[in-house]
């Protein structure tokens, strides 16, 4: 019995997680540390991490090992992301409703995409991890949804929480993804060893 391999480039799908965890981390402390900075200095920090998330989701669509639903859900929360990644460059004078509803949508969309993607292929290393930070994101922007917040102080401080805590998850499991692409390649290894001899 034979174990799949995992795509040359999975090897390099925890770089992708600790990289957007980490940026996660920063733009909620940034939110945290200012929280008088004008919603327009807010809407680009959030559209840059919309913009590289977008990004590496709608490449992980086409690169991953996933059923056709995991990579068409990957594909549309990539592609969401980068229109609203857009609409917050386009539109930075927008209300603080709309920009929570944004969040929001985003959060779901990354949430429920990187849930499913996961769930979809067994073989994908850290699963567990990316499930665990799908229905996190999932939680942060359905809560966000429910209660879209009237001021700037209460939506930066429930968006910089929020951005820390997912960003804080999402280093971890970058870890646990490595590990997991580290046994793979070691079991594959170990497989197709006897039959080199």
């Amino acid at each position: 019995m034979e174990t799949p391999a995992p795509p040359s480039m999975l090897q390099h799908l925890w770089k992708s997680a600790l990289l957007s965890g980490i940026l996660a981390i920063v733009l909620g402390v940034l939110v945290l540390a200012w929280p008088a900075i004008t919603i327009v200095v807010a809407a680009i920090f959030f559209g840059a991490y919309l913009l590289v998330t977008g990004v590496s989701q709608v490449f992980f669509a086409f690169s991953l090992n996933v059923s056709a639903g995991g990579r068409v859900l990957l594909f549309l929360s990539g592609a969401a992301a980068l229109v609203l990644a857009v609409l917050c460059f386009v539109s930075l004078q927008d209300s603080i409703l709309l920009l929570a509803i944004w969040i929001a949508i985003g959060f779901i969309f990354r949430g429920v995409a990187t849930a499913m993607s996961a769930i979809s292929d067994p073989t994908l290393p850290g699963r567990w991890w990316e499930i665990f930070i799908g229905v996190i994101s999932v939680i942060a922007g359905v809560i966000l949804l429910a209660r879209p917040f009237e001021s700037l102080a209460t939506l930066t401080l429930v968006v910089g929480i929020w951005l820390i805590v997912i960003g804080v998850f999402e280093a971890v499991s970058a870890f646990g993804i490595r590990m997991a692409s580290k046994r793979v390649t070691e079991l594959k290894g170990q497989v197709s060893a006897p039959t080199a001899e």
